[in-house]
């Protein structure tokens, strides 16, 4: 029991004096403090031996700095306390703003720049800068205080936003459709052509013109979009999908009517065209099915060509042919010319005026299907177009009343030709318009202002539309005031003068 207690003892007290001892070194044999002086020339070396405490503020021990719960850490008070005042040697860890659960601080606002301060004279001198929106930042900040402040400065800065405007008007980035019709205008009227082309003619010949730029315009494949061409047909539309080339052979097969009439070559030759009456449905089914493949891009220069050659004969032959109200006319010359339609007939001049028309309606097919923006013909051309559809309603409410689609006036009579007799007031509002008197009673009667009963007013476009089978007659944005029957087979009338 004795010697274990002395070892016990023993232990202690080395275990002790390493403790305390330990910077100043392990005692040798001899006494001597071998280690001290090796720690001291390393020190030397150094720069000089640190102190007592700051060696302690490091952590204290032979083997250098410990952490917490270490030997001769701080926890087992081995080495001394930091002096207070100095930082320790190893700085200790930040704190987060994040961690707090405060909230973040707002960020501190760049300073902007200074305001401007300018003479009266100075910035009197840049308000036309400022209507240009020329100015810097600084000075548009300037200027516009300033016209809080000055009242006739804000007068004259008024008028000279007003002047920017009218310099820089918005304007749409397509070409003006009238634009051709103008510059050819122009030159006619500084040299006039030595064969003019007939008034009744010119509609034809822009419209073909106008369809032509179109066409030059869209790609190759749009050529075969899909378009549905429409049409009024009894009491209901009608329809027929084709494609954008499948509507311009379409037109070059019903323009041939014309170009037989005038002795032009027909587009269908001599064994295509169908047999019996020659009408614009059959020769277009007839050139449809001649062609081994469908109608590609091909079919334009034969129906540019064709459209040509036509403006060109009737501007031949008919350079003597006047047109009156109308109707064909004048000593002799082309203007005296039928096309047959199938069915019924056309004056030449009359003629020219419709194909116009079909070229028109037909062009804003393929607009719409190939998403291209075009604009309803000039003025005088639409209301010559307008003018020979409300010369045709009579005749073609005749023929709904002799099929049964449109019922006889009851209580009156057939009147005689050139005889006044019950009529409805057609008013054609916007460009191209004007008033018309259609007869009820008979084809041949006289519209006569003292036997009205009915008032229908349409827009020109819309009239045109109700002709042409786009839209139904029910559906037409028509004014109407009167005889509610007579109404309504007006406006069947116009739809039915509609076809393929």
């Amino acid at each position: 029991m004795s010697g274990g207690a002395d070892r016990f003892e023993a232990f202690d007290e080395h275990d002790e004096r390493e403790g305390h001892e330990g910077y100043e070194g392990h005692q040798g044999p001899e006494g001597h403090e071998e280690e001290s002086g090796a720690y001291e020339g390393r020190a030397d070396a150094g720069g000089g031996v640190e102190p007592d405490g700051a060696a302690a503020a490091a952590g204290g021990g032979p083997a250098g700095p410990q952490g917490p719960g270490e030997p001769g850490g701080p926890a087992h008070g081995g080495g001394e306390e930091p002096e207070s005042g100095r930082p320790p040697r190893i700085p200790l860890p930040r704190t987060s703003v994040e961690d707090t659960g405060l909230p973040l601080p707002e960020p501190a606002a760049a300073p902007g720049p200074a305001p401007l301060v300018l003479e009266h004279r100075v910035l009197k001198s840049l308000l036309g800068a400022w209507a240009l929106a020329a100015c810097s930042a600084e000075e548009t900040a300037a200027v516009e205080e300033h016209l809080g402040e000055c009242g006739s400065c804000a007068d004259e800065a008024l008028r000279l936003r007003e002047a920017v405007g009218l310099l820089h008007p918005a304007e749409s980035l397509d070409l003006d459709p009238t634009l051709r019709t103008r510059v050819l205008e122009g030159c006619l009227g500084r040299r006039p052509p030595r064969i003019p082309v007939p008034e009744w003619a010119a509609a034809y010949d822009a419209e073909t013109a106008r369809l032509d730029a179109l066409l030059q315009d869209i790609g190759g494949a749009e050529w075969h979009a899909p378009v549905r061409l429409r049409w009024f047909e009894g009491d209901g539309p009608v329809s027929r999908r084709t494609t954008v080339a499948g509507v311009i052979a379409h037109l070059l097969s019903v323009d041939g009517l014309v170009a037989v009439a005038l002795g032009l070559e027909d587009p269908l030759g001599p064994t295509g065209s169908p047999t019996g009456e020659p009408t614009p449905e059959g020769r277009t089914e007839a050139f449809w099915r001649a062609s081994h493949f469908p109608p590609t891009r091909s079919v334009r220069l034969p129906w540019r060509e064709q459209s040509h050659n036509i403006v060109r004969t009737v501007s031949f032959t008919g350079a003597s042919t006047s047109q009156a109200g109308g109707a064909a006319g004048g000593e002799g010359g082309s203007g005296r010319l039928t096309v047959p339609y199938g069915g019924f007939e056309l004056p030449l001049s009359d003629s020219m005026l419709d194909r116009a028309f079909e070229c028109w309606v037909h062009a804003g097919d393929i607009a719409d299907a190939v998403d291209y923006p075009y604009e309803p013909p000039a003025p005088r051309h639409l209301h010559r177009m307008i003018d020979l559809a409300a010369r045709m309603l009579p005749a073609s409410l005749a023929e709904r009343r002799r099929a049964g689609l449109s019922p006889a006036p009851a209580g009156h009579h057939l009147v005689a030709a050139g005889a006044p007799g019950r009529s409805l007031r057609l008013e054609i509002e916007g460009s191209g318009g004007g008033e018309w008197l259609i007869p009820l009673d008979s084809p041949g009667a006289v519209g006569s202002a003292e036997r009205e009963v009915a008032h229908v007013a349409l827009d020109g476009v819309e009239f045109c539309r109700l002709a042409a089978g786009h839209v139904s007659p029910e559906e037409a944005a028509a004014g109407q005031d009167g005889d509610r029957g007579a109404i309504r087979d007006v406006l069947f009338a116009a739809a039915s003068l509609s076809r393929m």
